[in-house]
């Protein structure tokens, strides 16, 4: 009898705990459990700016959630915890002064890091509600792209069938891609161009006239793409490009020997200064005669009868000459007693005629 009696009573006990558990699957989204919507799983931010980690919740209950946003590392790391807006404990040294926590439990972080970059989880947890809502987001944070631009060794200027390497170069970014365009288009790999498995290096074997064109590469990551400067690359032929260089050797060669057959040196006329060797003078005054003047014979009158006044003067020789004459002219016995001629004229006869003037060499 105590055995039948038993029976049903853990009967009734089965089914309030199934109907328990029917109310608690239908209402998991009303007052048994926190129901939690993550607008965007995928969130991109840039170092030195923000990101912003939304979420959103529903809950019948009236008291303040409790939030708390890990980072997931080797072993999850606590970036913070709060009761509604406001954060419980102390924060670690990384996140101080710039975490900022909404009432809807959307997490805002300030100035990004590189070390900011990962996946975090949040969990927002109501006294009333027997399951917490739970989420995850994944934040990558990467630098900003300056623009890049093509390395190569050597000269843009290519023989035919010359090998090239062009480098895609740049300064900053992370997590980067690499396209090559030539006049313009997508590059491809084909036979001659070959690209490096990160296509950052582009290879072209054995240059062909058609590769004379210009080439330009863009940088990618996922806060943005720039695209380097155009390089023109320039393919001659061997023999072109002898009969370039020869051309222009004899092009300048033509031009120094035009310049050399038109070009005459000034010549400067030298003035030898000379020094007088001996000082003639006057017989009347002892005045210096001036030897560059001409002198000419001079016509006087006395008591009515003109006469004529010849004057000699001793040229200075040529310093010209040779050394003998020179010195000889030039001799101590001469500058003290320099020669002289005078002319004295007889102006009378006696019959009344002018009479010749007679010299007297002194």
């Amino acid at each position: 009898m105590k055995a039948e009696t038993e029976a049903p009573s853990k009967a009734k006990i089965i089914s309030q705990i199934l109907l328990l558990m029917c109310l608690g699957s239908s209402n998991s989204g009303g007052v048994l459990a926190v129901n939690m919507t993550i607008p965007n799983t995928l969130i991109r931010g840039t170092v030195g700016g923000e990101a912003l980690l939304s979420v959103l919740y529903n809950s019948f209950s009236l008291d303040l959630p409790v939030i708390k946003w890990q980072l997931k590392r080797e072993k999850s790391v606590t970036v913070v915890q709060s009761i509604g807006t406001d954060i419980i404990g102390t924060l670690r040294p990384e996140y101080r002064d710039r975490i900022l926590v909404f009432e809807n439990g959307t997490l805002l972080l300030h100035n990004l890091r590189l070390s900011d970059d990962g996946t975090y989880d949040v969990e927002v947890s109501i006294t009333d509600d027997i399951f917490p809502g739970e989420g995850t987001i994944t934040l990558t944070v990467d630098e900003s792209i300056s623009r890049p631009y093509i390395h190569m060794e050597g000269s843009s200027v290519l023989e035919l069938s010359q090998n090239v390497i062009l480098n895609c170069s740049h300064d900053n970014g992370t997590r980067t891609s690499y396209r090559w365009f030539k006049g313009g288009k997508p590059l491809t790999n084909v036979t001659r161009f070959v690209l490096s498995p990160d296509q950052k290096l582009l290879t072209i074997t054995r240059v062909l006239m058609t590769d004379d064109d210009i080439y330009s590469c863009t940088v990618e990551n996922p806060v943005g793409n720039m695209t380097s400067l155009p390089l023109r690359l320039t393919v001659y032929r061997r023999s072109s490009l002898y009969i370039i260089l020869s051309t222009g050797g004899i092009f300048l060669l033509i031009t120094l020997v035009t310049v050399c057959a038109c070009w005459t040196p000034s010549k400067k006329r030298r003035h030898l200064a000379r020094k007088p060797r001996s000082s003639f003078y006057d017989h009347s005054d002892r005045s210096p005669i001036n030897h560059t003047d001409d002198v000419h014979p001079k016509r006087t009158e006395h008591n009515g009868i003109s006469a004529v006044t010849s004057l000699y003067i001793l040229q200075e020789k040529d310093p010209s000459m040779d050394d003998s004459s020179s010195n000889s002219i030039g001799s101590p016995s001469e500058l003290d007693n320099p020669p002289c001629y005078t002319s004295s004229p007889d102006y009378t006869q006696s019959n009344g005629s002018p009479a010749r003037s007679s010299h007297k060499y002194t």
